[in-house]
């Protein structure tokens, strides 16, 4: 039997979860079972994501359930195995929940090369982060090289690869976060041709000073007022590819539609939703590619990683909606 501790879901929170909505857990695990390994988790991806996860409400997955262990993806090594896949001191990623130790089937893990990219990498640009990038840019958006792309929540894990993407396909990339210090980082490190502190306020006044003939494609990471505001810089042919809408995840009210989205109709434009695990099949391909850009330097992957045990889940998982994070959040266990 193998020790664990576990972050198990207390209850659902309204509006940020705090200290109430968790309940750290000492447990042991069951013997391993045909296919099942146990795995030493070593790193957690944090995501805003999780907020979705934690509401009792239909969506792409089902929600957490009050008394299970929180849904997470998990990077760590393979202490025992009766699986044929992997073998012990396998580096594996996979949803291994919120746990420093994990019973998971081996065909829900897959292999990570740290070789190509350490732990936290394998969480971001090379995980569901850098894939919900690169299918949202190309397979949803259709970004054609001379394009302009506008990409919100530019400074994080999916944001900071989408602006990158466009950049190497030959596209003008601007990208809105918050605070000078993400801009600069933007436009000085990771190549970005403009930046926008969504917190001077008017965003579509700056995109329109940048872009003045509009843009192509935007990526929309957080919803809300920035979403609305980037409805009225479309070009004629436009498309939206909605990822996420991190600024209203913790509102206790619904929150209003967007007020201009006429425009989509004055410009013939598209808004579509996707959820990257509907291309499970391709994700040896954009893996491929993204792991050829990191080698080339084509691609910087940044992360913000926490040293911590499972007990920091809690205060970690709040920095992603105060903006402390640039790019992926990792909690390193």
């Amino acid at each position: 039997m193998t020790a664990a501790r576990q972050v198990r879901l207390r209850a659902r929170p309204v509006g940020l979860p705090d200290a109430d909505t968790w309940d750290l857990v000492d447990t042991e695990l069951p013997a391993l079972g045909d296919g099942e390994v146990l795995v030493r988790v070593t790193h957690l991806s944090l995501d805003p994501a999780m907020r979705g996860w934690l509401n009792d409400v239909r969506s792409y997955v089902p929600p957490v359930g009050i008394g299970e262990v929180m849904r997470a993806f998990g990077v760590g090594t393979v202490l025992a195995s009766r699986s044929p896949e992997h073998a012990v001191g396998d580096a594996v990623s996979g949803i291994t929940g919120v746990a420093d130790h994990a019973v998971v089937r081996g065909s829900d893990l897959s292999p990570v090369d740290l070789a190509v990219a350490p732990a936290p990498t394998w969480l971001g640009a090379l995980s569901m982060p850098g894939l919900t990038a690169w299918f949202g840019l190309f397979d949803v958006a259709r970004a054609q090289p001379g394009e302009t792309v506008l990409v919100s929540g530019a400074a994080g894990a999916v944001g900071s690869v989408v602006g990158q993407l466009a950049k190497a396909h030959g596209c003008r990339g601007i990208g809105v976060a918050g605070g000078p210090e993400k801009t600069r980082w933007l436009t000085e490190e990771l190549g970005f041709d403009a930046a926008i502190d969504y917190r001077e306020g008017a965003v579509h006044r700056a995109v329109r000073a940048i872009a003045p003939e509009g843009v192509d494609v935007y990526f929309d990471n957080v919803g809300g007022e920035v979403l609305d505001s980037a409805l009225r810089t479309l070009r004629r042919g436009a498309r939206i590819a909605l990822c996420g809408a991190i600024s209203t995840y913790n509102a206790t009210e619904p929150a209003p539609g967007p007020a201009h989205y006429m425009s989509l109709l004055v410009n013939r434009a598209s808004m579509t939703g996707f959820v990257v695990f509907d291309y499970e099949d391709r994700y040896p391909e954009a893996i491929a590619d993204l792991s050829a850009r990191l080698r080339d330097g084509s691609l910087v992957a940044r992360e913000t990683v926490v040293r911590g045990g499972v007990d920091a889940f809690g205060d970690t998982l709040l920095m992603l909606f105060d903006g402390r994070n640039t790019g992926k959040l990792v909690l390193e266990l």
